[in-house]
């Protein structure tokens, strides 16, 4: 019989079954492929639009051509993000009543010249450099900014902005257009003045509307957090320049004074901001997101940065409302100089009370009261001690200047006062105080 290895059988075997397995795996793909083709054909045949829908997901997007820095669009950016778009609305809306206030006057002129300081009839010859005045040259001294706050032409600024009675104002708008203007009133308190724009010759009061007015806002409900644009005429070079940031704080008492020190005084319950305002933006608008002035921007601290300061703009819509009517400012007036009593000065002075104003000469020997004033009219003494205003309590945060600032010329009030250790009422009717 013949001789057979079993090993050799078994290896024959499982080359068999691998073959068969490898031939029926590619007959089932190509059973698949066409049961697959013609289901195709039957779906777009019977069902086009959903298969179309179900093969959108699968196709790639078309490119779009991308925006490089040298191509030019014809609409205006637009920002998807509301807060931002917010500020460019405030910023376009507010800006065309935005103006720069320029400075100018006869400045004298010098050269130097050699001379005898023994005369020119000096036997001596003996000759020193001396600056000698050769004439005037009128030319620009400052600038500043303003907004304007009717159509006829009023103009709010700061008052150290057009103090200098010898210097003449010019005024720029947004547009390119320029304007001599007159100073109407300087706020005899507060760091305000209200200017007039001359109107351009041919024209009068009664041609109607020429200038575009800013919309005032309510700054009794300004709030710490929220956003403050100030716009003017950064270092008097660069118009209408915008700058963002926040109410920093409210309440503030500054000492403000120009950059020559010629000009300084105590402003009482201002805006801080940390907008940026530089030298120039002086009397231009503080701005809410609405494009509402809530304020009058007018001083910036020195050696700090971000630290800025603003007029509220309800304290000058008094003014506004003054100079339309009467063509001046008017503050009440009582009359005396005094000191806000808190616990160092109730201790210092000996006195039964920690709040109040005690009535006191000036540093330099100025009198208490001052001589025809209402104060000294209804009494009032130096080492008195004024309680109340119509029952409204004076306090450090709560100043006698600041109450008497609701009231008018003219009116009368009630003081109720600390006169040689006895509290008692007096009638006092204020004066006028005028700059």
């Amino acid at each position: 019989m013949p001789k057979f290895d079993l090993n050799e059988v078994r290896s024959g075997v499982v080359k068999a079954s691998k073959s068969k397995i490898f031939w029926v795996t590619v007959f089932l793909i190509f059973i698949g492929c066409a049961v697959g083709t013609v289901l195709s054909f039957g779906a777009l045949r019977y069902f086009p639009a959903e298969t179309r829908a179900f093969l959108q997901y699968f196709e790639a997007p078309e490119p779009k051509p991308a925006v490089t820095n040298n191509q030019q669009t014809d609409q205006p950016y637009t920002s998807d993000i509301s807060y931002e778009q917010a500020i460019i609305d405030a910023a376009k809306k507010v800006s065309p009543s935005v103006v720069s206030i320029v400075i100018s006057k006869n400045l004298p002129t010098y050269e130097q010249q050699y001379v005898n300081p023994f005369g020119p009839d000096s036997p001596f010859e003996f000759l020193i450099p001396q600056q000698v005045q050769k004439g005037t040259q009128y030319r620009e001294v400052g600038a500043g900014s303003g907004f304007i706050v009717s159509a006829d032409g009023l103009v709010l600024t700061n008052k150290h902005v057009v103090s200098d009675s010898q210097a003449d104002y010019t005024v720029l708008t947004n547009d390119g257009q320029k304007y001599s203007a007159k100073v109407l009133a300087l706020d005899p308190v507060q760091d305000l003045a209200v200017i007039k724009i001359s109107r351009p010759s041919g024209t009068s009061s009664n041609d109607g509307a020429v200038f575009s007015p800013v919309i005032l806002g309510d700054s009794s409900g300004i709030q710490i957090g929220q956003t403050a644009i100030a716009i003017g005429n950064a270092l008097g070079q660069f118009s209408n320049t915008v700058s963002v940031g926040v109410v920093s704080g409210l309440g503030r008492t500054i000492l403000a004074s120009d950059q020559t020190g010629s000009f300084s005084e105590t402003l009482e319950d201002i805006i801080q901001t940390d907008a940026a305002i530089n030298a120039g933006n002086s009397g231009g608008p503080l701005l809410n997101l609405k494009g509402e002035v809530i304020g009058i921007n007018t001083a910036m601290a020195q050696g700090a940065q971000d630290i800025g300061f603003a007029i509220p703009i309800n304290r000058a819509k008094k003014d506004i409302d003054q100079v339309v009517k009467t063509n001046k400012i008017v503050y009440p007036f009582l009359g005396v100089r005094y000191i806000l009593v808190d616990e160092q000065v109730k201790q210092k002075y000996n006195l039964s009370v920690a709040y109040g104003a005690l009535i006191l000469k000036g540093d330099n020997g100025e009198p208490a009261v001052t001589l025809g004033s209402a104060a000294e009219k209804a009494g009032i003494k130096e080492k008195d001690v004024i309680l109340s205003i119509n029952g409204e309590k004076i306090a450090t945060d709560n100043s006698m200047a600041k109450i008497i600032q609701k009231h008018n010329a003219g009116d009368k009030i009630v003081l109720h006062i600390l006169k040689n250790g006895t509290e008692q009422d007096i009638n006092v009717t204020l004066g006028e105080r005028l700059l």
